[in-house]
Order: C-alpha cells, then structure tokens, then sequence
C-alpha cells in the first residue's frame, strides 16, 4: 500500500516531509520523535488513516484511538509541565519576597514590599490592593493605578527600566508611599471604617482567618455589603492576614483596570503569601513596640540620673545649710553683745557727744547684719522652693513697706514703676520677697543720704523682668556680700536668670521670674 505520509519510514530525505524545518534534521533519523511530534499532527497522516480504514486494514480502528490517546497524554503533560513551570516561579518569587521581608524591621517597608508583590507583573499581577492593620490603622495603604491612562504609565515605566521585585518596593517604599497613601486616602478610611463593623463582609473574613474570592454568586448568597459598589469591580479577594492565630490584618485585592478574571490559583496563591506577609508585618510591630520601650527606658534612666544628680545636689545643700546655720548661730551671739553694748552707750552719750554719731551707725549696722543672718537662716531651712501663682507687683510693695523705717531714716526714695494687669508669677513667695529686699538693701547700703532707687516690672517673652537700680554709683562700689550670694543660689536653685549690671552711671540688678508653671 502506498502511503503519503513518511511515518513507515526508518529515515526520509531532506524536503521529504514538509513538516520538519531547518535545524530539526534529528527528525529525519528518530522515527519515533517524528511520527509522535511531526506525523500525529500531519494531513498526509490523517489521509493514511483514511485509507487504512476504507481498506479495512485490521488496525485502522486501534491506530486512531492510540494516536488520539497520545495526544491526550502529551497536552496534559504539556499543561502539567506549564504548571509546574509556574509553580516553581512562585515558589521563586516567594523565595525573593521572604528574602526581601527578611532584611527589613520597619513596617512601612514591610508593607511597600508586600503590596508591590500583589501588584507587581512579577509578583501576583493584580490591579490593586488595600492594606488594612487591626492595630496600627495609621500605616493603612492602597497601591495601584485609579485609571487606565495611570496604568499605562506606570506599565510602561516599569517596562522601560525592568525593575526587580527589590528595586520596585524600595522606589514604593522612597518615593510613592505617602503619594499613594493620599491617592487612596478616602477608600482607606471608608474601608477601615467598614473592617471595625461587626458582621460586615471584611470582618466575618477576618475573624473566620480563611481567604474569600468574592464574585456575582457570592454576593447573590451571602452579600458583601456595598463593598464591590466601593470598589467598582464586580469581582475581587479578601485575604486575612494571620499570624499564630492573632489576626493581624486584611488584604482586598482587584483588577479594577483590566478586569482580567480572578481565578482560584490566584486565591491559593495569595494565601500562601499572606502568611509570610502575616508573620513580617507582626515581627515589625514587635521591633517598633521594642523600640518604643527602650526610648521609654532610656528617658527612664535619663532622669533617674538627673533624680540621683539632684540628690547629690541635696546633700551638698544640706550641708551647705548646715554649715551656714551654725556660722549664723556663732556670728549672732558676738553680734548681739556688740550690739547691745553699742546700745547701751548710746543712751548714755549726751545729744551733742561726737561719738554719739559712731555709736548710731555702729548700732544701725549691728541691726542690717542681724536682718541678713535672719534671713539666710530662714533660706537655709528650706532645701526646696514652694512655688505657687503670685503677684509680683504686690510683692515689691510688701518689700517697700517693710523697709520704710530705714528708708525715711536714710532719706532715700524709692520709686516703683509697676505697670498694671501683668500676669501671675510662679515663685516661691518668700524667697523672692527675700532677694528683692537683699537687693535693695544692697543698693541703699551703697548710696548716699538723699538718693533715688527704681525698682520696675515689666512684661517680657521669658516672662516678668523685675529690676532694681539706682544712680549714680558712688565710686569704688563692688556688688558682694552674703545675702547677695545667697541670692543667687537661691535663683539658680529655681533656675530663675539673675544678672547684675554695673556702669560708670547706673547699677541694675535683674531678676526674670516665670509665669508658666514649671516642674
């Protein structure tokens, strides 16, 4: 019988079969691989088979059946070895984004890299996706084109540049996150919103911790809420992400531009996916938690320091208090003998006596030193100031009354310029009606007879400046003495700025109390 087709033959020539093409002469010597790859799909094969069967050849029912069996076998091994391509791809891909997950502790990272994964050609290829966390709802995110022309551009820059799955979420995650978060700003918060609502779609998918491809037939049994109305797709995924039975967060995934069909491979994919995103984004939320208690526990430490510092501190005011009292205490006995020795010849001297005169300023001397020491051994008492909202316009005139005598005695004036509706200060009452009157004690104890003190308050940005001068200067005046020193412990104590300035023509000292209440 003469056959058209070359499948009886052991080897055929060059041209011979019209099948077999340039750089395919292993046909030409493998009868086996050409009948099964050349002739099966051959017309001169199927007009042999013909012939065969108006012959009545006895195979010519068998050989049909062989040959339509092999091509079964061979399309389903070819469909196999096309599944089994694309699986190792995404076991590929997997790979590569768990290595990428790995290498990063930041959440926002985390999630640019996962989103650009669901996105991505090279990743799961979806249109868009939305991120939703149970915890930290500030780092929310959405990712994907809002219209076709977007798409476009953005397939056609990846395209141009061939970005890794790497370089793409790092260029996400540096240049695009908060454009993209804004972008979606307002499905996010609807979305967020609808996760919190007890029996809604996103919710029952959460809490049952199993994905869900919601399409025309699952919302006509179960309904999804106005959820694919929010979306304006017909079709999309819900993938809860779950990590050792906590529920970290959702995933909702479309194809709002292409509209390709979501299939349930692309279900099971983003599942296995999911866990790794999962146990990333709760490993991240773990570090930032971790690092929040170790700024917690270094501002901890920090002040335990400055408490222990302060401590210090206390102590050595203890004992400089300690040591001031007992100096008082050994100072006052002599001076009151003096003074009262002073006293009594006093009386004794005749009106027109001249050392009647050494005897009053011996007398009135005694008197300031015994106001001083009162005083530092009052401030010596207390370690700590008891600072309240006060006056300080009425402070000034409490410390003017109290030095009445002495002025008129002096016949100095002094002349207040306090300015009405300030503010209250925090101080401490008493020892600032303390420096202010050892201020001013300072200065009347330099002046002569006759002279004028300014003692002013007025409002600046630091708070209430009170100042306290006088001209002129008598020459050779030095601002010092232990109620000054004093003084300036006690401020710096309340860390309350006080300056002294001294000029040829003027001498000022300068107190700037808070108004704010401060710790």
């Amino acid at each position: 019988m003469n056959w058209n087709c070359c499948w009886t033959k052991e080897q055929i020539e060059p041209g011979e079969c019209p099948n077999i093409h340039e750089n395919e002469d292993e046909f030409r010597t493998l009868p086996a691989r050409r009948i099964v790859e050349k002739c099966f799909y051959c017309d001169r094969f199927r007009d042999d088979l013909r012939t065969m069967a108006e012959g009545d050849q006895p195979l010519a029912r068998f050989v049909p059946l062989l040959v339509e069996g092999l091509r079964e076998q061979k399309n389903q091994i070819a469909a196999m070895a096309g599944s089994l391509d694309s699986r190792n791809q995404e076991i590929s891909f997997l790979h590569e984004l768990a290595e990428v997950l790995q290498t990063t502790m930041n959440l926002d990272e985390v999630l640019s890299v996962a989103m650009t994964a669901i996105t991505a050609g090279k990743g799961f290829g979806m249109n868009r996706a939305f991120l939703l966390l149970t915890d930290k709802c500030q780092h929310n995110l959405g990712i994907g084109p809002r219209n076709l022309q977007e798409a476009w551009q953005t397939w056609e820059e990846i395209a141009h540049h061939n970005y890794s799955l790497t370089e793409m979420a790092s260029q996400f995650f540096n240049t695009k996150l908060r454009t993209e978060k804004a972008k979606f700003h307002d499905i996010i918060t609807r979305l967020g919103a609808l996760l919190l609502e007890e029996g809604h779609i996103l919710c029952r998918v959460l809490n049952g911790h199993r994905p869900l491809m919601v399409d025309d037939r699952i919302r006509a049994a179960e309904g999804d809420n106005g959820l694919s109305e929010l979306l304006e797709v017909d079709s999309y995924l819900i993938m809860p992400l779950v990590c050792r039975n906590r529920a970290v967060g959702v995933i909702v995934a479309d194809n709002y531009v292409t509209h390709k069909t979501i299939t349930r491979q692309d279900l099971e994919s983003l599942e296995t996916f999911g866990y790794t995103v999962a146990f990333a984004i709760e490993r991240a939320s773990l570090y930032d938690q971790l690092q929040e208690k170790i700024e917690r526990l270094v501002d901890a430490n920090e002040q335990l320091l400055e408490q222990q510092e302060q401590i210090v501190r206390m102590e050595k005011l203890a004992l400089v208090g300690e040591i001031t009292s007992s100096i008082a205490h050994s100072i006052r006995n002599p001076l009151v003998t003096i003074g009262g020795f002073a006293r009594s010849l006093l009386k004794k001297k005749a009106d027109d006596d001249p050392l009647r005169e050494h005897l009053q300023s011996l007398v009135t001397a005694a008197q300031q030193l015994d106001d001083v020491l009162n005083e530092v051994m009052t401030s010596s008492d207390s370690l700590y100031p008891t600072r309240d909202q006060w006056d300080v316009n009425l402070l000034v005139y409490r410390v003017n009354e109290d030095l009445t005598d002495r002025l008129v005695q002096r016949g100095i004036t002094v002349r207040l310029d306090l300015p009405q509706n300030l503010p209250m200060a925090f101080i401490d009452f008493r020892q600032i009606t303390f420096c202010v009157k050892t201020i001013i004690i300072n200065l009347l104890d330099s002046l002569p007879d006759g002279s004028e003190v300014t003692v002013a308050t007025r409002l600046i940005p630091q708070g209430i400046l009170l100042e306290a001068s006088a001209t002129p200067v008598p020459s050779g005046h030095t601002v010092s003495g232990l109620g000054i020193m004093v003084c300036r412990n006690l401020l710096e104590k309340q860390d309350i700025p006080f300056t002294i300035t001294t000029t040829e023509q003027e001498i000022s000292f300068r107190i700037t109390v808070p108004i704010e209440r401060r710790e």
